[in-house]
């Protein structure tokens, strides 16, 4: 996830099943930021642009997971993805990249 801000910010989540919530694997400003995208974007993972999600993912510590507070909108985002990828995602929608 990434946000257009002066100096970029990106955080990376995981999530498997059975884990409780989304963890923070990575997050950084600047070149780190954009380590972040570029490595995710090589390996095939979803890139989304939520600049206000993004600063509250900055918040949180690496390997914590999620608050609470967080958890419909990164479950929104998880549930758009999945229809993405089921090819059911409405283009209209589309507000992020692979």
């Amino acid at each position: 996830m990434t946000g257009p801000e002066h100096r970029p910010h990106a955080v990376a989540l995981a999530y498997q099943a059975g884990d409780l919530a989304p963890r923070v694997v990575a997050k950084g400003s600047g070149h780190l930021a954009a380590e972040i995208i570029a490595r995710a974007r090589e390996a095939g993972v979803f890139v989304h642009e939520s600049p206000e999600l993004v600063a509250l993912l900055m918040q949180v510590d690496l390997d914590d997971r999620i608050p609470p507070n967080l958890y419909i909108a990164v479950a929104e985002l998880l549930a758009w993805l999945y229809r993405l990828e089921q090819g059911a995602g409405d283009e209209d929608t589309d507000t992020g990249h692979r």
